[in-house]
């Protein structure tokens, strides 16, 4: 059975981060290690009064004591890290886990332009350093300026601007680069990637359902790595990841008002289970 360590934060409800990444990984038929970045009560998005409680300090005894059992991965996902430290201890744990691990890294920290609350403007280039150890990385389009340093393009790109930044997020170190949430046109909607060693994109797009749910990066990022983790082509694990995504945005509709709920994916696991045979 392959095996994925996924480091990041976890929510106690509200479908994001671990709360998701565990889930939909483990459904796909890998097996799903964690670090936990923090604990949170209910995710920052929406809720209110949330307690947090910072883990930075247990990430190293973790991984210290996993070195001793000699554990060794298939992948390593990051996903939202909190601070220029776990950044720091990420990179430390790549360079002792990730000599043979597919290294997968959403730089969670921005998005419509903006970055997160909490996050310095010197953040993303901290972000950057983590991203040239990685062999795809899997930014939004406003994470993807931010790693570059450029202005956020909002809705005014087309296919040229986007083949065009993936090879320079490329740029940065990492083999492949995935952008997420592209628009061409208003019915589709969907990712386009980039191999930086073999020079070609690929590209996946599905129905674009005019509605937002908080988490669905993380439904998004997490079946793509599970479905690469799996050894499945880029374009096929785009596939996976879109199709994915979008029915549990499609079953969530109905519930749009509170969207910060996240998305109803549990309806759609034995769906993605299947997607992910042979």
């Amino acid at each position: 059975m392959k095996r994925t360590v996924t480091i990041q934060d976890i929510s106690c409800f509200g479908r994001c981060s671990l709360t998701a990444a565990l889930p939909v990984i483990s459904a796909m038929g890998v097996e799903t290690a964690i670090i936990p970045t923090a604990v949170l009560s209910t995710h920052t998005g929406g809720f209110k009064g949330f307690t947090f409680c910072d883990l930075t300090d247990q990430i190293k005894p973790i991984y210290d004591h996993w070195k001793q059992l000699g554990l060794e991965f298939d992948s390593i996902y990051t996903g939202y890290l909190g601070s220029d430290e776990q950044i720091a201890l990420v990179c430390e744990f790549i360079d002792i886990f990730g000599k043979n691990a597919l290294k997968f890294i959403d730089p969670v920290m921005a998005d419509n332009g903006k970055l997160y609350t909490g996050f310095g403007d010197d953040f993303p280039a901290k972000m950057a350093k983590l991203c040239a150890k990685a062999d795809v990385i899997v930014p939004n389009l406003t994470e993807a300026a931010f790693l570059l340093g450029e202005k956020y393009p909002g809705d005014e790109y087309d296919e040229k601007y986007i083949r065009e930044l993936l090879k320079r997020l490329c740029s940065l170190g990492s083999k492949s680069a995935v952008v997420t949430g592209v628009i061409y046109d208003s019915n589709h909607h969907g990712a386009v990637a980039y191999d930086s060693v073999s020079g070609e994109y690929c590209e996946y797009f599905a129905e674009h359902i005019d509605t937002s749910f908080h988490g669905t990066g993380d439904v998004f990022s997490s079946s793509l790595c599970g479905a690469l983790t799996l050894g499945k082509s880029m374009y096929d694990s785009l596939r996976i990841a879109v199709d994915f995504t979008v029915s549990a945005i499609r079953d969530t509709r109905p519930e749009k008002d509170k969207y910060w709920y996240g998305v109803n994916f549990e309806q759609r696991l034995g769906d993605l289970a299947a997607s992910c045979k042979g």
